[in-house]
């Protein structure tokens, strides 16, 4: 049994069968022509209807290719978009291409081999990727995939105003040398959810921008802060206020009239950030949250042993111990950790690795950096990239978990991710392999494969805002991301 094709009309491919088709459903069945079988790939992708017309079968003439996103045109930057392709020819090869420059013009890029199915669709969600930066049904592989041009650039937003364009291209054939361009669409992914409102702090010392969710409050309150590169970063809070939190991104140096370095920080400006949200009339109490990555991690640890106010902490790949500078609080002070640079390493590529550079705080006089934690009254969860090189946040989650409990406090919360770097970023944020050390002063990298890396930031994004809102109260906000 064989199937012809015959092409009588020039607007037309015409399929004819050697048996009869007309008199049996299970023959069109399992010659996969029987109509409802279409239903599925045609609600997504509007696939036109095959005509029967007695034994011959009529495909409409082939369309031009068209890429299409669910949604449409643009969509918040933790949001997975669906991605499909139509009006290709049965089975045929094309190549998918994304390509995004960063607000300062740096050139990401990611690309994956795909092949159309029998109808000449295409449907991420479905179809695995043959080949390029990634393999596997991956349907949001061109987004979390994307290299920078040039090495040791990492993709920050630094106004969150304005959206990210991402240019989505499907080219003929394969690599190395696909062919001509068959269509092309750019879809825009925000960071400031509608309705969320953006409100820059200048109170007193406190220097940051304050989110606020888009209906009534008073919401739960969380300050979020990140790491050594100093400055004020926005695009976390504004992605979170979306949830139903009040996020306040906190600058702490290089920032304005702030501290040019982290020689010496103190706990005092921290506590006048989490009184003025306390204080906040679309803030609710008694306490607040606090959300950090690395050093702004290790702050968080700080805050929750010394200071009152706070209820929840996610630490993200943060350190147990002070380092880079003095942390003083009326009185008391905390050393930094001991470093010993003969420790680096030197990765084939000529970047630093530094995971063994810091010294140990349960030896010796680096014991008195260890931050109390056994002080704090609040609850805990420490998200942790297994394949950490900047510092070994592993070894530090457990460590705060041991002092914890061995003073009788509640037991944190530790999720650990393998092959998972030190970045952990919320959802689809491509992996930064390495770049510029603020305080080693050259290249170092951060760890982390990136699959898996992609699959922890999905998690981890779910994780601490469950955690938010089951200890600081309050309600899923009216913008959930799609996990």
């Amino acid at each position: 049994m064989s199937n012809k094709l015959l092409s009588p009309h020039p607007h037309s491919v015409v399929l004819r069968s050697e048996f009869k088709m007309a008199s049996s459903p299970a023959v069109l069945r399992a010659s996969r022509l029987y109509q409802w079988s279409l239903k599925s790939s045609a609600q997504f992708l509007g696939s036109p209807q095959l005509r029967q017309v007695g034994q011959i079968i009529r495909v409409p003439a082939r369309m031009a290719a068209t890429l299409i996103l669910e949604p449409a045109g643009r969509c918040c930057w933790d949001e997975p978009v669906r991605i499909a392709v139509r009006g290709l020819a049965p089975e045929q090869p094309v190549t998918l291409r994304a390509s995004l420059r960063d607000e300062k013009g740096a050139l990401f890029q990611a690309h994956a081999r795909y092949r159309a199915d029998t109808l000449g669709e295409l449907d991420l969600e479905r179809a695995p990727a043959l080949g390029g930066s990634f393999v596997g049904l991956e349907p949001m592989g061109l987004l979390w995939a994307l290299e920078p041009e040039k090495p040791l650039v990492r993709l920050v937003k630094r106004d969150v105003r304005t959206p990210l364009a991402v240019e989505l291209e499907v080219l003929d054939g394969h690599d190395p040398d696909p062919g001509r361009l068959l269509c092309r669409v750019r879809h825009e992914r925000y960071f400031l959810p509608p309705g969320v409102r953006r409100e820059p702090v200048r109170v007193g010392r406190v220097r940051g921008t304050l989110f606020l969710p888009p209906e009534p409050g008073p919401f739960p309150g969380i300050v979020d802060m990140f790491g050594t590169g100093g400055g004020l970063l926005e695009y976390r809070a504004s992605l979170l206020a979306g949830k139903g939190f009040a996020v306040m991104a906190l600058a702490y140096y290089n920032y304005e009239d702030l501290p040019k370095t982290m020689e010496t920080l103190h706990l005092e400006y921290f506590e006048e950030a989490v009184n003025y949200l306390l204080s906040h009339p679309e803030v609710k109490g008694p306490g607040v949250g606090l959300l950090g990555i690395s050093k702004g991690g290790e702050l968080c640890l700080s805050m929750a042993s010394f200071l009152k106010g706070i209820t929840a902490a996610v630490v993200i790949n943060g350190s147990v111990a002070n380092v880079g500078g003095t942390l003083r609080y009326k009185g008391e002070t905390l050393p930094p950790v001991g470093v010993n640079r003969n420790r680096i390493k030197v990765t084939k590529d000529g970047y630093a690795d530094i995971v063994d550079v810091l010294n140990s705080p349960l030896e010796g006089p680096d014991q008195k950096s260890f931050i109390p934690v056994e002080r704090a009254e609040s609850t805990f969860l420490f998200l942790v990239g297994q394949d950490d090189h900047n510092w070994k946040s592993e070894f530090y989650a457990n460590e705060a978990c041991k002092r914890l409990q061995a003073h009788g406090r509640r037991k944190p919360q530790i999720i650990c991710y393998p092959e998972t770097g030190h970045y952990i970023e919320p959802p689809y944020f491509p992996l930064c392999r390495a770049s510029l050390h603020a305080l080693v002063g050259s290249p170092i990298i951060w760890g982390g494969e990136p699959r898996a890396h992609a699959m922890a930031q999905v998690d981890a994004w779910k994780q601490l805002q469950t955690f938010f809102h089951k200890h600081l109260g309050g309600h899923e906000g009216t913008i959930p991301a799609k996990l």
